[in-house]
């Protein structure tokens, strides 16, 4: 029988490629080939236990740090937080303090400082007197524009504005009736104006009141406290220096009445210098105005007033009062002769 060939042997295969292979590549171990490659996912091998271990340790150093720095920033922004409303609430205590400290309630109130505009109103313009008749003579027309002026600078500043002054009431002109007055004034009842009262007396002395609301026989006082008692005075001019020239100047003597404009308006000359005084509301007692039919009277207290005229307007009586701490108006004393009467209208 003939024999068949029989397959090459595995094993005379294997001993012949363990025999070619060199010495050290035998004595290798299975090992140390695959740690080489033990990222080669072909190799199926498992990495090292020493890797794991190090990333565990450096993400839990990691999350340490971050942690701490967040607490860190929360707690210092907490910090600031609380800061920041202690100082409001300190800043909110100390003006509410000091707020209640000036409300007038819990101490003397102190009003808020205030600044002067820079912006000025324009010039006023000139006074006009309206109201005298040609026929009434120099001497009984009281009020000129030199002495109309000051009093302007002292009235409420919605009639301050009005540039014209109409006679109310003259005593030459009306005559010398303290009912005639309050009956010149009714037609006013109402209306927001003002009144200037115009006394002269026996020593040529002019002086006067500004009331808040028209004369008028009532129960009690009235008015408020822009009522005010004033005086006027003309000055004497000065000497005229040597060198002036004299040629043309005329003789008089102090009984003169002071010279008036040519048009008998009662303007006075550019030459007349007036000491005005004023005296205004003291605050002390509420006596602005009374009135009744036998008298007129502004301002009283302690027994006296400020003004008093009778019902013929013949004889007046002025002394310090309280309600406007004003010195006697006349330079004849307490008691003077009246010469003449004017009430004048403000705003009308």
């Amino acid at each position: 029988m003939t024999d068949s060939p029989s397959p090459p042997s595995n094993s005379l295969d294997t001993t012949s490629a363990s025999a070619s292979a060199p010495p050290s590549a035998a004595r290798t171990p299975a090992t140390t080939s695959s740690s080489t490659f033990a990222g080669d996912p072909s190799t199926g091998s498992s990495p090292s236990p020493s890797s794991p271990s190090s990333s565990y340790l450096g993400s839990m150093w990691t999350g340490l740090v971050r942690r701490f720095s967040s607490d860190d920033t929360q707690f210092g922004s907490q910090l600031d937080q609380s800061y920041h409303h202690q100082q409001h609430q300190q800043h909110h205590l100390h003006h509410l303090h000091h707020h209640q400290a000036k409300d007038g309630i819990n101490s003397v109130f102190t009003p808020a400082v205030r600044r002067a505009s820079p912006f000025r109103p324009p010039p006023l313009d000139p006074l006009v007197l309206h109201g005298y008749r040609d026929s009434t003579p120099g001497s009984a027309r009281l009020l000129t524009s030199a002495v109309a002026e000051e009093i302007r600078a002292m009235v409420p500043e919605r009639l301050r504005i009005a540039e014209d002054w109409r006679l109310a009431y003259n005593l030459e002109q009306d005559g010398a009736s303290l009912a005639t007055l309050y009956q010149k004034c009714r037609h006013y009842e109402g209306r927001r104006v003002g009144f200037v009262l115009v006394v002269k007396d026996q020593e040529g002395g002019t002086f006067g009141a500004y009331l808040s609301e028209h004369p008028r026989p009532a129960p009690s006082y009235f008015g408020n406290g822009e009522c005010f008692l004033w005086r006027a005075s003309t000055l004497a001019s000065l000497p005229l220096p040597p060198s002036a020239d004299t040629t043309r100047l005329t003789r008089s003597t102090t009984l003169a009445p002071p010279p008036r404009s040519a048009d008998g308006s009662g303007a006075s000359t550019p030459s007349e210098s007036i000491r005005f005084k004023a005296f205004p509301y003291s605050g002390l007692n509420d006596c602005y105005i009374n009135c009744e039919t036998g008298f007129l009277s502004v301002g009283s207290g302690g027994g006296h007033y400020g003004l008093w005229l009778d019902d013929s307007l013949d004889v007046g009586h002025s002394s310090r009062c309280e309600t406007f701490g004003n010195e006697p108006l006349s330079d004849a004393g307490e008691k003077f002769g009246v010469v003449g009467v004017e009430l004048w209208v403000l705003g009308a």
